[in-house]
């Protein structure tokens, strides 16, 4: 493996090697369409199986890889890149679905909104990732659904599955609930103003800095990647999404 990084003998052997699995499997390295045997893995790295062994166990129980009888190791998670194209989707659908949603949306709808978006918050508040992320995702579907297209609302809620199984978006540990909050209040806004422009700008703002936030922070995690060359990757095609 290429990019991996050299054995520091003042920290912990199975540590390191958990950091060096996680950045081959982030990069794209170590791809999902692969086996990969523990021996093997210990070779490459120079390593005694043992620390190669508890790193894929912890790997395991964060759900990035499975260890398969009889057939070595599968990596789960998606790389970096995969994650990229999918905000890339996410920021091309999701804006005139917002547009469409300020045109439709009751004051039933407004007060919904309003519910859901106190629940992200006092998730947030919580400190419980994973109910921040759900929240977060029931606020965006039901925004997606007052759009009128259920095709669209499936395809985005696969989407965001897609980064949620894959344990990669780690935004709410890393920004308090008023960041989250006031990240919402234009979309809000625009919405119980009726302002289908400014729906689909706040949407689009909101999407597109959750993926800088998340490339940066995975960057900063994992040896060897370029937040800058992801960054500009999402800019490639997003760019003409306005």
């Amino acid at each position: 493996m290429s990019s991996m990084q050299q054995i520091d003998h003042g920290v912990s052997l199975t540590v390191q090697v958990t950091t060096m699995l996680r950045a081959a499997i982030t990069s794209g390295e170590m791809s999902p369409d692969q086996h990969f045997s523990a021996i093997g893995l210990a070779e490459k790295l120079g390593v005694s199986r043992t620390p190669v062994r508890e790193a894929l166990q912890l790997l395991e129980k964060e759900g990035i890889v499975r260890i398969e009888k009889n057939r070595g190791v599968r990596v789960l998670q998606m790389s970096l890149e995969e994650i990229v194209q999918i905000f890339q989707i996410r920021i091309i659908l999701e804006p005139p679905a917002a547009a469409r949603a300020a045109e439709a949306a009751t004051d039933e709808d407004f007060a919904h909104f309003r519910l859901l978006h106190g629940r992200i918050l006092d998730a947030a508040a919580s400190d419980d990732g994973p109910g921040t992320l759900q929240a977060d995702k029931d606020f965006h579907l039901f925004l997606m659904g007052l759009a009128g297209n259920p095709r669209l609302t499936a395809l985005d809620s696969e989407l965001r599955n897609l980064v949620l199984a894959h344990g990669l978006v780690t935004i709410p540990a890393a920004r308090s609930s008023q960041d989250l909050a006031n990240d919402r209040n234009e979309i809000l806004g625009a919405l119980e103003r009726r302002d289908p422009r400014a729906a689909a700008d706040a949407v689009r703002d909101h999407v597109t800095r959750t993926a800088q936030l998340l490339i940066t922070g995975v960057c900063a995690q994992t040896p060897g990647l370029s937040a800058k060359e992801y960054l500009t990757k999402l800019e490639h095609l997003t760019k003409f999404a306005s």
